[in-house]
């Protein structure tokens, strides 16, 4: 059987990590004030930790918000750097 000719990966999608990830930390955040009140109900019921866990998804959310903007700015300084080592060919070590 003959091989169908394979298509070129398409390009990645850009998507606002930042926007993502801090909507996601913002609902982390709710949830612990939501829970916080019914602690004790909670802890009666076994389910004690649930509201210290969503303090720590959190944290861990804006631990993941410092990362997420120190990589978008890494990329635009890569793409400021491509473009000026592109239009300056005495820069360039070929």
């Amino acid at each position: 059987m003959p091989k169908t000719p394979s298509h070129p990966s398409p390009p990645p999608l850009e998507a606002n990590d930042v926007a993502i990830v801090g909507g996601g930390t913002v609902l982390w955040f709710v949830a612990f004030v939501v829970l916080l009140p019914f602690w004790g109900t909670l802890s009666d019921h076994g389910h004690g930790t649930w509201p210290w866990i969503c303090l720590a998804g959190g944290g861990l959310g804006l631990i993941g918000l410092w990362y997420c903007r120190a990589r978008r700015e890494a990329i635009a300084r890569s793409r400021a750097t491509a473009g000026t080592d592109a239009e300056n060919p005495a820069t360039r070590s070929d």
